[in-house]
């Protein structure tokens, strides 16, 4: 690092740029759980290919975020956040101007492109330029960009689709990402000088694996678990990442740095993160049953998810307290066994009328509360017990294991959920589908308690 670099300190102008430019993946971007059949009232597009337009943005982002964490520490990272805000107003534009499939998808890519450059670039600056207490504090609000976005998602979609029209959430997402240009100009560039050369053969297998994945659980849904497609699509994921292992484990430089995950509190905030992540799915499997077997708009189902916005961005400055009290082990095992307790209420289809939408309401408060309380522990252990050298490349990995979480996650449940509805019964499908994103959430607490070690009396 140059001079320049070393004695700049971040402020609040700063911060509040990064946080607006990871609002284009958890905010707008995912805005688009609460939209789908209004989208496809207004777009020429089938189901199976809004279902892959829906989860594609974070399969790309968990793509590529590897490599672009990796060449922003090479090349800068206020650079590489400058081209993801880029990227993200044209992917916008394009959505804004969607008539068809193609370019709703071409989009939809560009998003997860966008993001891709955004998370580990802006996590990489909040490492570098904020210590201690005033990092842990940053991390705080950069949490606030990623988990309370998604809080504030379902309802900004459903309002703005309601009063507005769906494609505006999209122009407000250029809006958003220029206003964070402006914001972050200036910031001395943040760089570190490495040799390495990048794995791209490993990135490619990676990528045909998990387009294989992400397609086959779309076929799944379209054509059957056991169609000759869905079953080679599977067939070839499950090769591809067999390949994949044995090929990486081989080379000195790989696209996925394995020797990260001998240090055990990156591997569980990692692993856990993945796992809590795809209980994303909660999202679209509630605010679909609403408007599908409750009749509802995607303006009121959204405006059920309000507790889930107050409570996350609430509870995000307490999981800050409660890392500084006890450690993280706890909160991030605290945090998402609240998130169970509050899908089990929103699973309580059986209840009727406005008692239902009762649980609906506290259900997603105390889903936010848990995610809150999970989100800054987690990241401050992914981030602070990693050297300066590799924090690029290890936030790359944990906001890869984000992304493809999300993605799994929501294609899974969507998968789950549009199998059982097909048959007309829209309570069984959200029970199933949310008995899905439980799962995920249970895998998620076993990982924390089975892998970080408890901290020593």
């Amino acid at each position: 690092m140059d001079r320049q670099t070393e004695n700049f300190q971040g402020n609040g102008k700063l911060l509040f740029g990064l946080v607006l430019a990871v609002l284009s993946f958890w905010l707008f971007a995912q805005s688009i759980l609460n939209l789908t059949p209004t989208i496809l009232a207004s777009v020429s597009i089938s189901k199976s290919a809004l279902s892959i337009g829906v989860s594609i943005t974070s399969l790309f982002s968990g793509l590529f975020i590897v490599l672009a964490g990796g060449l922003a520490d090479k090349i800068g990272r206020v650079k590489f956040t400058y081209l993801g805000l880029g990227l993200n107003i044209i992917g916008s534009l394009c959505l804004v101007l969607a008539a068809n499939a193609p370019l709703f998808i071409i989009g939809r890519i560009c998003q997860g492109l966008a993001a891709a450059c955004i998370m580990p670039s802006t996590l990489s600056l909040v490492k570098a330029y904020y210590d201690g207490p005033n990092r842990q504090r940053a991390v705080s609000y950069w949490s606030m960009g990623t988990w309370g976005g998604t809080g504030l998602a379902s309802f900004f979609g459903g309002a703005v689709a309601g009063s507005l029209g769906w494609r505006y959430v999209f122009v407000f997402s250029i809006l958003a990402s220029l206003l964070s240009f402006a914001l972050i100009w200036g910031t001395p560039e943040s760089k570190i000088q490495t040799k390495s050369r990048f794995d791209f053969l490993g990135l490619m297998i990676f990528i045909i694996s998990m387009l294989a994945l992400n397609i086959g659980l779309s076929s799944a849904q379209g054509k059957g678990l056991l169609h000759p497609q869905t079953l080679g699509l599977f067939a070839l994921m499950i090769i591809g990442f067999i390949v994949f292992y044995f090929v990486e484990i081989r080379k000195e430089t790989s696209f996925i740095d394995f020797a990260l995950f001998h240090n055990k509190y990156y591997l569980g905030a990692a692993l856990s993160n993945f796992l809590l992540n795809s209980v994303a799915g909660t999202l679209i499997v509630i605010n679909t049953y609403m408007q599908q077997g409750r009749g509802l708009s995607s303006r009121f189902a959204g405006t059920m998810s309000l507790g889930y916005l107050v409570c996350v961005l609430i509870t995000i400055r307490i999981g800050e307290k409660l890392l500084q009290r006890f450690g993280a082990r706890k909160p991030m095992i605290w945090g998402p066994s609240c998130t169970l307790i509050g899908i089990a209420f929103m699973a309580l289809v059986g209840v009727q009328g406005p008692a239902y939408l009762a649980l609906v309401f506290i259900g997603y408060a105390i889903f936010g509360i848990g995610l809150g309380i999970y989100a800054t522990p987690s990241t401050d252990t992914a981030i602070s017990t990693i050297e300066e050298e590799k924090v690029g490349t290890a936030s790359g990995i944990y906001k890869m294991a984000s992304s493809l979480g999300n993605s799994i996650g929501v294609a899974i449940s969507l998968a789950v959920f549009n199998t059982v509805a097909a048959g007309g019964n829209f309570d069984k499908a959200a029970v199933f589908g949310l008995l899905t994103n439980i799962f995920f959430g249970c895998l998620s607490i076993l990982s924390i308690i089975f892998i970080i070690p408890k901290a020593k009396k």
